[in-house]
């Protein structure tokens, strides 16, 4: 079946994701993190789910991206870390924890990008990290992260120029 918001099936990309959720784990252990085990489906299933705020960015831009694969097994597996189900509708249904989980995703593809020397990355990932301060669903106790992942790693980008 044919996803309404992407326009592919979990068949159509069941292969591709197998394949890239295999190499960034590979990844994520070179990192120092252990990822719980992420399925296919359950990859799927979280990255066509419904979003309060109208995700732009789709599946099939995370997996054409390493930092973006990285960022959502790394959010996937701190949920489940939180005893979180991962299908269609946890982003909606458990959206606080989601911005934990998402905030720890962005540190790991951060430090991972700094480790490639990826600078044009970390430019375009701070200025996400700056609007993300204007999210209207931003649970307030989580702003002085939001803040202070934008101060390191604006810091990290400009020793590493």
């Amino acid at each position: 079946m044919t996803n309404s918001r992407t326009g592919v099936s979990y068949e159509a990309l069941s292969k591709r994701i197998n394949e890239k959720l295999r190499d960034a784990i590979k990844i994520l252990k070179g990192l120092g993190y252990e990822s719980q085990h992420v399925s296919p489906k359950e990859f799927y299933d979280y990255m066509t789910g419904e979003t309060p705020t109208g995700d732009t960015i789709t599946i099939i831009d995370v997996l054409g991206n390493d930092f973006l694969i990285i960022h959502e097994i790394v959010e996937i597996s701190e949920l489940k870390k939180m005893g979180i189900p991962i299908h269609r509708r946890t982003i909606m249904m458990f959206h606080p924890k989601v911005y934990e989980a998402h905030y720890t995703a962005t540190e790991y593809e951060l430090n991972y990008a700094l480790d490639k020397k990826d600078y044009d990355w970390l430019k375009v990932r701070i200025n996400h990290a700056k609007s993300w301060l204007e999210d209207d669903y931003l649970p307030q106790h989580l702003v002085p992260r939001c803040k202070a992942i934008v101060k390191r790693f604006s810091e990290g980008l400009l020793k590493g120029e």
